[in-house]
């Protein structure tokens, strides 16, 4: 049976409500002011049951300060930050939690702690990558109306230059995550500063053209994947008629593939500053979706990216 497709991050939040079954989200270190924010709101929307582990005095202190009680939560002192982290990875492995969230520690040192081999969490091959999904501006912001749509961005905020192979498996990740979220078949854009290959004054837009191709001999399934396309190309249908690119992807991607960090975060972070769009990021490419809030992220954003674990934890619709 085909999964619905959600158009919207309120649809998806209510998806998980819906299933009536709070997933366990185990935050490790916990005491950080916005994190504890987000998982009470998590909770008290009856998405997530959260767990916290980390200095339990500290962590009280900013829950006072704040007004939230974590009486009825499940809390475990591990004052040393790593030792938080790698028991946040046990908990899932024992069965004790469906996923995990950064607190106030550095990205590097939780994906580290699902990354060491013996914890069995990323198949062989496999690599893990930042997803995140957002309600679709209409038409780039250049028409007056145009269906409710989410969009997903990958990659900005993990994968710093990768190869052209890396780039095959972050798209991939992209796709898992599409299809989760009903879009059937995934229409991705490779995205570079022109539509034309360029190298090798370019190396992003000889990335891009391989990939397309790829995608046409049938590599990525039942996927729609064209580049490079400039941002404006990718998501606006006036630009791409205007400049008189065509094909199915063209001004309606659902997927947008940077071909590196910098790009990545540099969007990311002007969708959510100078647009004000909430954003729901997760890294996946694990057996666990792990949570990674960036401190510039809103409330809001925060709460949207425990839903969307939540939601890729709680598996098949």
């Amino acid at each position: 049976m085909d999964t619905p497709r959600l158009t919207s991050l309120a649809q998806l939040v209510r998806a998980v409500t819906a299933r009536g079954r709070p997933v366990r989200v185990v935050i490790a270190p916990c005491a950080e002011e916005f994190v504890l924010r987000a998982a009470a709101h998590a909770a008290a929307e009856g998405l997530a049951e959260p767990i916290f582990l980390g200095d339990l005095a500290r962590t009280r202190a900013v829950a006072e300060r704040l007004g939230l009680d974590l009486g009825a939560f499940e809390c475990q002192d591990c004052p040393d930050d790593g030792q938080a982290v790698t028991l946040a990875v046990d908990y899932f492995r024992q069965g004790r939690a469906d996923l995990i969230m950064k607190g106030l520690i550095s990205t590097s040192t939780i994906l580290k702690a699902v990354l060491v081999k013996d914890a069995g969490l990323v198949p062989a091959g496999g690599i893990l990558s930042h997803v995140t999904v957002f309600d679709a501006p209409a038409c780039g912001g250049q028409c007056k109306s145009s269906p409710q749509r989410l969009m997903l961005l990958t990659d900005a905020g993990v994968n710093i230059r990768p190869t052209l192979q890396r780039k095959v498996e972050i798209l991939k990740n992209a796709l898992a995550v599409a299809r989760r979220l009903g879009i059937s078949s995934p229409r991705a854009a490779m995205l570079a500063a022109t539509e034309k290959v360029n190298y090798p004054a370019m190396p992003a837009t000889l990335d891009a053209d391989i990939i397309a191709k790829m995608a046409g001999s049938g590599e990525f399934g039942d996927a729609l994947v064209a580049g490079p396309l400039s941002l404006d190309l990718a998501v606006s249908p006036s630009a791409a008629a205007m400049k008189g690119v065509a094909g199915p992807v063209a001004g309606q991607a659902d997927i947008l593939c940077t071909p590196d960090i910098e790009s990545g975060n540099i969007l990311y972070k002007a969708l959510n500053s100078l647009l004000n769009i909430t954003l729901a990021s997760v890294v996946v490419g694990s057996r666990v979706p792990v949570v990674v809030p960036s401190r510039g992220d809103s409330e809001q954003s925060k709460f949207a990216s425990i839903a969307l674990a939540a939601y890729l934890a709680g598996g098949p619709q």
